[in-house]
């Protein structure tokens, strides 16, 4: 993939030393201004290739809407809830994160309130301070033995899980995307939320917050746990829902909370904060000096090697774009978007587009089949009136368009050649063009029922044209360019043409004709492009 071109950064918090001093060291220009309000950004924004953050901008759509050249958002930690990613996704913005870097800090706070919780420690100490001496009402229990069961089990429930079994905890968890025996490999037994919530002696909650993860723990679910359960919160504010916390608290079904997020920060509502089974930090899970100065030095150098076009790391909505980093994906990417850009100049006079069938043949066009699927859209959709197509945006704009786009593999059909198939559907024509990497470069095999007979290098001025088989076309094509001052550069035909059939031919040409009508008399269909 050609390296996307970062020339100056806005960091908008505070973010250790290190991200401004890498990104400068590779020629990105840096600005630092902290704690603007929403039309302060909105005002610096718009100067800006990049954008680097941690939790407290809120970077909105009307944000994003008015930052007209951004091309990356950088968290300098583990969520994007603080980014509005399908406006982002929209806009071809690539939203960044830096998903390991404070895995550590969050997970050793998770362990230090559960253990906070089960040993009253700081509970004790506040008493210590106000001169008592209240042995008996601190009584806490061991963890020796009892069940902690993980909800999410990515990096921090796993480093969580490690931890906790040094204690003599049984891990029980739940995620729906961490295969079962790798859970297993950590010492974690996966099950269903219903066979999970009796269970548990203790439950921590280790997922990103969206739809399906809103009040994960709510009265419903409270009911189903045994009573006193004590439950940690360091992932995000509203995966419990504080209302049933509270009441799950009052009555004894909760018997303790360590919560180091909540739906508004800092809160407002401080009945939970003031509960005396509660333990309370004001969002400290990213708050060490190792997890400042990682995230701050993963973000910078995630950023730099997706310039110099090394790889993609941490991307939360351009994951198509992680495998186009690697040597033998950019011919693919241009034979995409030449067949879509081929596509698009054959049916330029008939639309609206509406369906769009990308098959890729041969087992080696597997692993290539998301992006060269984005490829090829962008081909087709470049330069449609409002458009600015790209690998990250342009399957949302395809869906806006009402165009619906489907994906298949296929074996090729003599068993070893590579190619990428490709039929549209616009205005109740039918378009269909076949094509493949030879030399390192896009070449056309096929156009319609047209299989020419050398491939056609999809590179420079091409001009197609349909037209009936005749001893005199060339010649006669060659004069009509003429008066066009345009010459012939080469000329491709078809391989069989079976009596009056019309056929697709194309030609390189010096240069792109004015006006398509001057080829009226001799084809009967005509597109071209720069390729």
């Amino acid at each position: 993939m050609a390296p996307i071109s970062i020339k100056n950064v806005l960091i908008s918090e505070s973010v250790d030393p290190r991200c401004r001093s890498i990104l400068e060291e590779n020629g990105i220009r840096v600005t630092e201004k902290h704690n603007m309000n929403k039309e302060e950004l909105i005002a610096e924004l718009k100067d800006y290739d990049g954008l680097v953050v941690r939790s407290a901008t809120k970077v909105t759509a009307d944000i994003l809407n008015a930052a007209g050249k951004l091309k990356i958002i950088g968290r300098a930690g583990t969520g994007v809830d603080n980014v509005d990613v399908d406006a982002a996704t929209k806009m071809g913005i690539i939203v960044m994160n830096t998903p390991s870097g404070n895995t550590i800090s969050a997970a050793e706070l998770t362990c230090a309130l559960i253990m906070s919780l089960s040993r009253n420690v700081p509970q004790a100490t506040m008493s210590m301070r106000a001169g008592n001496w209240d042995r008996k009402k601190f009584m806490g229990s061991e963890l020796y033995g009892k069940v902690l069961g993980i909800l999410g089990l990515g990096r921090i429930g796993k480093e969580v899980a490690n931890r906790m079994q040094a204690f003599g905890m049984k891990t029980i968890g739940y995620d729906p995307i961490t295969p079962v025996e790798v859970s297993a490999s950590w010492g974690v037994e996966q099950m269903s939320l219903e066979q999970l919530w009796p269970l548990c002696d203790y439950i921590t909650v280790h997922t990103p917050l969206m739809p399906s993860t809103v009040g994960l723990l709510s009265d419903e679910t409270f009911a189903k746990c045994k009573r006193g359960v004590k439950v940690v919160n360091c992932a995000r504010g509203g995966i419990i829902d504080e209302a049933a916390l509270l009441r799950a608290l009052e009555s004894g079904q909760c018997g303790g909370a360590g919560l180091d997020v909540f739906v508004e920060e800092p809160p407002r509502e401080r009945s939970l904060v003031s509960h005396p089974n509660v333990i309370s930090c004001p969002h400290l899970g990213a708050s060490t000096k190792e997890a400042q100065a990682r995230c701050g030095q993963d973000i910078a150098l995630q950023i730099v090697d997706m310039v110099k076009g090394k790889k993609l790391v941490g991307a939360v909505n351009a994951q198509v774009l992680a495998s186009t980093f690697s040597p033998e994906s950019s011919p693919l990417i241009k034979l995409g978007e030449a067949i879509g850009a081929v596509l698009q100049s054959c049916s330029v006079s008939k639309t609206p587009l509406s369906h769009v069938q990308i098959t890729s043949q041969g087992d080696n066009m597997k692993s290539s089949a998301n992006y060269m699927t984005a490829a090829v859209m962008v081909g087709l959709l470049n330069g449609k009136s409002g458009l600015c197509p790209n690998l990250v945006n342009v399957l949302s704009l395809a869906e806006q368009s009402g165009i619906t786009v489907k994906q298949s593999n296929s074996a090729s059909d003599d068993g070893s050649a590579e190619a990428c198939v490709v039929e549209i559907l616009t205005d109740g024509c039918s378009y269909k063009a076949t094509g493949t990497v030879q030399g390192g470069r896009p070449v056309l095999l096929e156009l319609s029922g047209s299989v020419f007979r050398q491939p056609v290098a999809l590179v420079g001025n091409l001009l197609f044209f349909k037209a009936s088989a005749s001893p005199q076309l060339l010649s006669s094509l060659a004069g009509l360019l003429a008066t066009e001052k345009v010459q012939i550069e080469s000329f491709s035909a078809p391989a069989e043409q079976s009596g009056d059939a019309s056929c697709w031919y194309c030609v390189g040409v010096s240069s792109l004709l004015r006006d398509l009508s001057a080829l009226k008399p001799l084809v009967q269909e005509a597109a071209q492009l720069c390729a």
